[in-house]
């Protein structure tokens, strides 16, 4: 009974900035944002302190990302939280009033230069599910669930969106960002009014993409000129495309894709049917078509680029960890345009460096994924290192986010199982189904079999109606490539009545790019149209 009794004392050496600069740190995470770049951004941006008194501007910027790890706290409390392991030092004790005053004079520009030295690739080349083949992968998507204060001077800024039942709840902020699917790290990040469309804020995010990266985008980022964009920036992209549209089909490859041009831009598109199985013996199918700038079928085959595809949804992921699991779904806490601002970039930042931790702690473990690590394990870990004011800075054997880490690697989760749900409005404007005939499960059921069916198109009247007859007429012109063909020698040719209106649909794909008007009513191929095996010569 005795040596139940018995105690023993537990000592612990914390090392921290000197004075005034002892309650700016970020625990563990304070590694991935150093003091060194912290006074960096400070300079850069012209907002470091005149004289150093109680709250210096370094303290100001980890209390500003300390307010996003501790979102259901006020000023004080979180203060508490980084001066509590700071026992013996003499911190002072600032009023709420002195704090708000601190963000003000900081403003947005250096949270936002900090995330833009941050924003950067987290994966190595070689790391599990980060690339496929040469190129890293990433993805496009916008977030609208983000909820403002309803003050009048957010709403002048972010505006309320109108239903047909009357005005939303809160304004509303739309974030886009470019992701990294392999790690769910961020890139880069656009946000404003929701009324800005998603592919109007990702325009601003297209330098972000460089030739060593593979896009992957929903249909909201299937135009033209976005393509021919993304294109122009030597990146390759995987994007899903909407189905009222029919390209026309200029050849078709062994594994049933096809090669088009849209708006001049070669690309290849690929059709196919997936049908999942659940655990319940239900079975769902969907048709899928994606264009791409991967031409090549025997490099990547089509049911290979049909299955990458769904690596898109990893940034559901990253925007579920952003607003469920840091903000845990709360409205955000500024009531001024600049200080709503400040405090996104905040956000963004601090899910970055977790990331960076996160992604750090599982290419420790050979060959696990980065998906399987645990958000919220590391979110609670660099929580309980702030208090403890734990790991601020390396120890002498070098680089260690230690706490971290540990807890990351000691909670792995277990490999993905595939999945599949009805999709659900995350912050729903009405208490019923958005889609009571969805043939998605309502609950998560898991997936046993999936079979992927690529639809190959014929080499000859390829789809119905006006585009079928757009790639006979392709079709008949490539048996002689280079020669011009006059309008009614091909409605002869093809058995069509119609001859103006068919004149007509010529001068349209002409102005699309696919043919090229000789002479009056009369047309050859587009040079951009001709296929490798046709460009010898006329």
């Amino acid at each position: 009974m005795s040596s139940q009794l018995s105690t023993c004392t537990l000592t612990r050496t914390t090392t921290v900035a000197a004075g005034a600069f002892a309650p700016g740190h970020l625990g563990g995470l304070t590694q991935h944002i150093p003091f060194e770049l912290v006074d960096h951004v400070l300079e850069e941006t012209k907002t470091v302190q005149a004289r150093v008194r109680t709250l210096p501007s370094r303290v100001g910027i980890y209390f500003v990302l300390a307010l996003g790890l501790f979102p259901s706290l006020g000023y004080r409390r979180v203060w508490d939280k980084l001066v509590a392991g700071l026992s013996g030092i003499d911190h002072g004790l600032p009023s709420e009033a002195a704090l708000r005053q601190l963000r003000r004079r900081l403003g947005p520009e250096p949270i936002e230069a900090l995330f833009e030295t941050l924003a950067v690739p987290l994966a190595r080349p070689t790391t599990t599910g980060a690339c496929y083949r040469r190129w890293r992968t990433v993805a496009f998507d916008g977030c609208s669930s983000l909820k403002a204060p309803d003050l009048p001077r957010i709403r002048a800024l972010l505006g309320k969106v109108r239903h047909h039942w009357g005005m939303s709840g809160y304004p509303a902020l739309r974030l886009t960002v470019l992701c990294e699917t392999g790690t769910r790290g961020l890139l880069g990040a656009v946000f404003g009014p929701s009324e800005n469309g998603e592919t109007v804020q990702a325009a601003e995010l297209l330098p972000r993409l460089t030739p060593e990266m593979l896009l992957l985008a929903d249909r909201a980022f299937d135009g033209d000129e976005f393509l021919r964009a993304v294109s122009e920036t030597g990146s390759q992209f995987l994007i899903r495309l909407c189905a009222h549209r029919r390209p026309a089909v200029l050849a078709v490859l062994p594994d049933g894709s096809y090669l088009t041009r849209l708006r001049g831009l070669r690309v290849r598109i690929i059709e196919a049917d997936i049908t999942l199985t659940t655990s319940k013996g239900q079975r769902i199918t969907g048709h899928y078509r994606l264009a791409t700038t991967l031409l090549d079928h025997r490099h990547d085959p089509a049911e290979a680029l049909i299955r990458l595809y769904h690596e898109r949804w990893e940034i559901e992921s990253a925007f579920y960890s952003l607003r469920h699991t840091l903000l845990t779904g709360r409205v955000l806490r500024s009531q001024d345009p600049r200080g709503l601002e400040q405090e996104v970039w905040a956000l963004l930042t601090l899910y970055q460096v977790i990331r960076t931790a996160m992604v750090e702690a599982v290419e420790s473990v050979p060959g696990a994924d980065p998906d399987r690590a645990s958000f919220t394990v590391a979110l609670q870990a660099a929580r309980d290192q702030v208090i403890r004011a734990d790991h601020i800075l390396p120890t002498s054997s070098g680089f260690t986010t230690s706490g971290i880490s540990t807890a990351v690697r000691s909670a792995l989760l277990p490999p993905r199982r595939a999945r599949t749900s009805a999709r659900k409005v995350k912050c729903p404007t009405s208490r019923y189904p958005a889609n009571p005939t969805s043939e998605h499960p309502l609950t998560s059921k898991n997936v046993i079999g999936l079979a992927v069916e690529i639809r190959a198109h014929p080499t000859s009247s390829a789809g119905h109606g006006r585009s079928g007859q757009r790639n006979q007429v392709l079709q008949h012109m490539r048996t002689s490539p280079h020669r011009p063909w006059h309008a009614r020698e091909l409605a002869t040719a093809l058995s069509l009545t119609h001859y103006d209106s068919f004149c007509v649909q010529l001068s349209r794909w002409t102005r699309e790019g696919l043919l090229e008007k000789t002479a009056n009513a009369t047309y050859k191929l587009a040079p951009e149209c001709l296929l490798p095996t046709e460009t010898g010569g006329a």
